[in-house]
């Protein structure tokens, strides 16, 4: 009995022992895979800049010139008022910005009469073409001022058959002048100008002439508009190459005042005003105007309403219409007699495409 009980207290004790042991078990090593980093071009697409792109305008006008006022056929006054009536102006105009600072303008008219010009119409106009180039550079500001520079260029071929060169450097002074609320000056230009001119015959019915050129334009409230500025010619002193021809000096002032006001607009369709007038020019020059009269000045003064209907056929294409007409002293125009002031209707149909 003694062994048996010690052989049971051994078990039990045994049996203790090992419930006590914790059981840990043995570690598990699990081998990770290499991280692989993989770089990928990441590609950014931007809108390009859109640099200077040549763009400009061609438009072709037909316009027909009625009869001056008192011009009837059976009139008494029959060709005492306006030269030229009773014919037609095809103009084809072109402008392209060649680059941001240079400009080519293109300018040809040919002009058709309508009636013959004989003894029993003498105020038919001549059948003819006049072609004008011209060309702007701008050389941008003097120094560190705001005054602008920029040379003008230009070559006409005249319906007389005369041939001229004009050049000039012109100075816009336009940030020194009047800017407000109520006048604002967009232009204010004045230089020297150089301008020769000779007959298709190349013979000596040539000139010199040396001059200044300038140009104000002033924007005013209510659509209206004031320019100041030299003829088309400019003012010169002439230099004549013919023997017996004096040389001379000839200013030329024009003064305008402009109206434009658009009147009905209705989708694609517009209808707008326009008025200009003023002296066309009024003219000074050293010797007398001719053999007949002392008077050393003369001028014209003119009127010039317009209807314009314009059609947007595309973005780029637009169609136009105009009705209008010309009040102004057509004869007796030296500036102490200008009267006989008489009306010329015309009408007008062309198109413009932009590119």
């Amino acid at each position: 009995m003694k062994r048996l009980a010690l052989l049971l207290g051994s078990l039990l004790v045994v049996t203790a022992a090992a419930s006590a042991k914790e059981v840990v078990p043995a570690p598990v090593v699990v081998e990770e895979a290499p991280v692989q980093i993989i770089e990928k071009e990441v590609i950014v697409y931007r809108e390009k800049e859109q640099g200077f792109r040549p763009n400009g305008n061609v438009s072709l006008e037909y316009r027909y010139f009625g009869n001056t006022e008192g011009n009837e056929e059976n009139s008494p006054a029959r060709g005492a008022w306006n030269k030229n009536n009773d014919y037609s102006r095809l103009q084809t105009l072109a402008t392209i910005n060649m680059t941001e600072n240079q400009t080519l303008e293109f300018r040809g008219r040919s002009y058709n009469s309508l009636n013959q010009n004989d003894e029993t119409n003498p105020t038919a106009k001549e059948n003819a073409t006049e072609t004008r180039i011209r060309h702007y550079y701008n050389l941008g500001n003097v120094g560190d001022s705001n005054v602008g520079m920029r040379t003008f260029a230009q070559y006409k071929h005249t319906t007389s058959g005369e041939q001229q060169i004009i050049t000039d450097l012109r100075f816009d002074f336009a940030d020194y002048l009047f800017n407000n609320d109520f006048i604002k000056t967009t232009v204010a230009e004045f230089g020297p100008s150089y301008m020769y001119t000779w007959s298709d015959g190349n013979d000596s019915n040539y000139s010199n002439a040396v001059g200044f050129y300038f140009d104000f334009y002033n924007q005013l409230p209510g659509g209206f508009a004031f320019e100041l500025k030299s003829d088309d010619d400019a003012s010169y002193y002439y230099m004549y190459g013919q023997e017996g021809k004096k040389d001379e000096f000839v200013f030329n002032l024009g003064a305008y005042v402009y109206h434009d006001a658009n009147l009905y607009t209705n989708g694609k369709y517009a209808v707008d005003w326009h008025f200009e007038g003023g002296y066309d020019p009024y003219t000074w020059q050293s010797r007398t105007l001719g053999v007949d009269t002392d008077s050393k000045r003369s001028y014209e003064l003119y009127a010039q309403p317009n209807l314009i209907f314009s059609y947007a056929a595309t973005e780029f294409v637009t169609l136009t219409g105009t009705v209008g007409a010309e009040y102004r002293n057509w004869v007796n125009k030296n500036e102490s007699s200008a009267q006989n002031w008489r009306w010329q209707p015309f009408v007008a149909a062309g198109f413009n495409v932009a590119f």
